[in-house]
């Protein structure tokens, strides 16, 4: 039933059948399925809203004299949208879930109980595992976080080198004129590169780290992996996205004083922007990302599948048994079961896979949504697909999970209400420090022409010019970055001097009065942001309870009737022990 109502291209947009789902795979992957399609449902919202922003800076774009394609209000509106989303999504699913595990009979259900009186049936007299604290495995945790955190430095040096190169001694006009865009775009593929095989390695060393904690149960080793392997991952995925979002541009010095790596000065962000380089790392990582994984997903159990049937055919030959009678032989008898013992295998972490899978898109679409309001669309698209590409491959391509009984998606709900907090505090950030927001909001009335009462122009009137500095060529500071006191540009004109983004005096390159403004006004409306939004999610968490009243007052009936029983059958045993004694 399931592979022709559900494992099929043409059932794209229909209803998931959840109750059957259970019925053939057990709780556990019901619930994962459950948990996707109400994830890819709220996210309906969140991608027409992310559309309007991208085509609302689209449609501003060549009349707006900041020429800024994502970094505008609505951005600022979207994000905190999203951070409210996030909660609203994490109270709607608690519903959700409450409804369906209500309705399966195991609201109260609990693994690790289960697992104890496993034990006790296989021995009466067994002792529960001690929990452990290993410091080796805390240790080996760190060090694995500052390895990952070097790759991320590691990607920022190739970017540096890569754009000097090829700014220096590159063929093509339009790769030297855009290196460093060229670069980003390189070390965002290498990026990607670098996750593929970190994700190997940090699954082998979170397997070796469970092995060492020595856990007292496997529901207790299954949250110690999921924990440790998402960390893993998400320092893997987004510390260089979070070098080019608070970094970038921002510590590589001044005129006459710049950082470098050997003789290479650190990168600069995008002329339009520092959010342009954030959206350029998002959107390449996440599209590359999902096809490649989708791809690789299907295309691998899909051509075993074929290739076992390839090779081990079963001929339709008759056989006469003892009798003389004719029947099948055995290896038409058996094909089935071989056929589904070729399947690709599965384990108990088969389903943490897609979980990990989804939980790191969640992210994306979440943490840095201020700079990549398409995030959401790209997320919707690749789950419709998602759902149905799960189902062909659990149900046709794979051998059958184990069913095991659930009431929840385990320590993910905790994983995904930290990356809630989280991504308020990133956007915050990622608008209050990265983007030119605050900047834009100082100049327009504080500085700008409307603020001196000129009404005539755009108020943004001269922005551009005001966030830019002035280096002289022929300023004792800086013989180290110009050999000459004057520049002969491709015009044929002499300058003798240069502008650069930033708040700094032309005579000794000391911060502006205007800066220090700034970046009070920056962190000022990073504690706002943040402490508005968190308040949201309070209001939204208090707003929505986790359990429907329906579902509250079934508990309630289910648990009177259970303690009625209790109670008739003590009475009974009390009563008339013989009786019971025959009975049992």
């Amino acid at each position: 039933q399931l592979r022709k109502k559900w494992a099929q291209w043409s059932h794209l947009f229909t209803a998931q059948p959840f109750s059957e789902v259970k019925s053939y795979f057990g709780e556990k992957v019901a619930l994962y399925y459950l948990w996707l399609s109400w994830y890819t449902k709220l996210l309906i919202p969140a991608a027409a809203l992310g559309v309007v922003v991208f085509l609302y800076g689209l449609a501003f774009f060549n009349t707006n004299p900041l020429i800024h394609l994502f970094d505008n209000e609505g951005t600022v509106a979207f994000a905190m949208f999203m951070a409210i989303w996030a909660t609203l999504f994490l109270e709607f699913w608690k519903r959700t879930r409450a409804r369906y595990v209500c309705q399966w009979k195991v609201f109260d259900w609990s693994e690790e109980e289960e697992e104890l009186i496993l034990d006790i049936v296989n021995d009466q007299n067994c002792t529960p595992k001690q929990f452990r604290h290993s410091y080796l495995r805390s240790t080996l945790v760190l060090i694995l976080l500052v390895i990952i955190i070097g790759l991320a430095l590691a990607l920022v040096v190739f970017r540096v080198v890569a754009a000097a190169l090829m700014s220096e001694s590159s063929h093509w006009d339009f790769v030297k004129e855009n290196a460093n865009t060229v670069a980003v775009l390189l070390g965002a593929v290498l990026h990607y590169i670098t996750i593929q095989i970190m994700t190997r390695i940090n699954r082998s060393v979170a397997f070796q780290l469970c092995a060492i904690e020595e856990t007292n149960s496997f529901a207790a080793t299954e949250r110690s992996f999921t924990v440790k392997m998402f960390t893993f991952q998400f320092f893997t995925l987004f510390s260089s996205l979070f070098y080019v979002a608070f970094f970038l541009g921002r510590i590589n010095g001044h005129p006459g004083s710049y950082v470098r790596i050997a003789r290479w000065r650190l990168e600069e962000c995008h002329p339009s922007g520092c959010l342009t380089d954030l959206f350029i790392q998002m959107a390449v990582i996440m599209v590359l990302k999902q096809t490649i994984n989708n791809i690789f997903e299907f295309t691998v159990p899909n051509a075993a599948k074929k290739l076992e049937r390839k090779c081990g055919h079963c001929y339709r030959k008759t056989c006469r048994n003892e009798d003389g009678c004719v029947e099948p032989c055995n290896i038409c008898k058996l094909r089935d079961w071989l056929r589904n013992y070729h399947l690709t295998n599965t384990d108990a972490f088969s389903l943490f896979n897609e979980f990990l899978e989804m939980v790191i898109q969640f992210s994306f679409t979440t943490i840095f949504v201020a700079a990549f309001p398409l995030a959401p669309l790209l997320a919707l698209i690749n789950n419709i697909f998602e759902i149905r590409l799960d189902a062909i491959k659990m149900v046709r391509l794979e051998r059958r999970l184990v069913p095991r009984k659930t009431n929840d998606i385990g320590v993910w709900t905790k994983v995904l209400e930290a990356i809630g907090v989280l991504a308020v505090m990133a956007n915050g950030l990622v608008i209050g420090v990265s983007s030119d927001f605050i900047p834009r909001l100082v100049y327009r009335y504080r500085y700008g022409p409307c603020a001196n009462g000129i009404t005539l122009t755009h108020c943004m009137e001269g922005y551009i010019n005001d966030t830019l500095a002035t280096a002289f060529l022929n300023h004792t500071g800086i013989q180290n970055d110009f050999q000459h006191s004057q520049m002969k540009t491709e015009y044929g004109y002499n300058a003798t001097s240069c502008s650069y983004r930033d708040y700094r005096s032309a005579e000794d390159y000391s911060l502006t009065s205007q800066f220090w403004l700034v970046l009070a006004v920056r962190f000022a409306f990073v504690i706002l942001f943040e402490h508005v939004v968190v308040v949201c999610k309070f209001i939204a968490a208090w707003f929505v309870p986790d359990s429907p009243i329906r579902v509250k007052n079934d508990r309630l009936h289910d648990k009177l009737r259970r303690t009625t029983d209790t109670q008739k059958r003590d009475e009974m045993i009390f009563i008339n022990p013989w009786r019971v004694q025959v009975i049992l």
